[in-house]
């Protein structure tokens, strides 16, 4: 179970839309919380994690971990893993909105004198297989760049 409570009542809870902040925390039993907030263009604390970045970051964690196992069951050593993953939104006329698409660029290093096609092709089979991935309703794209060394 994952828990969300709102830390943000300045002492008048939502008497107005600037009566408030917007932090929080999102916890699981027995981990430490993780301090969110909302955008900063929305009122929230830039320094805190909002709805939209944990989104972008369970797409590429959840592709990360796949891409680990699928490297370690074909035997493809990677030693350094970075991704730099962005979101795309549109806003609506109401002032919500939707993402329209998401671009991981993971850059993996493996040891010398593994497959380097190999390496590149599991990464489709890793989106294949993202419970995340799977779950959305807009295109995650990947492009992935291999080095040895």
């Amino acid at each position: 179970m994952i828990q969300v409570d709102w830390t943000g009542d300045l002492g008048t809870g939502t008497s107005g839309y600037r009566a408030y902040k917007r932090d929080h925390e999102i916890s699981v039993f027995n981990r430490p919380p993780i301090l969110g907030s909302a955008d900063a263009s929305f009122r929230g604390d830039p320094s805190r994690y909002n709805p939209e970045e944990m989104l972008v970051g369970s797409l590429s964690s959840c592709h990360m971990l796949w891409y680990l196992h699928l490297c370690a069951d074909a035997g493809i050593v990677v030693t350094s893993y970075h991704d730099d993953a962005t979101g795309t939104m549109t806003e609506t006329d109401e002032g919500g909105g939707r993402f329209t698409a998401v671009l991981l660029r993971p850059r993996v290093r493996i040891k010398a004198g593994g497959n380097l096609d190999l390496a590149t092709s599991l990464h489709e089979r890793a989106h294949h297989l993202c419970f995340v991935a799977n779950s959305v309703n807009f295109p995650v794209t990947c492009r992935p760049v291999i080095e040895e060394g």
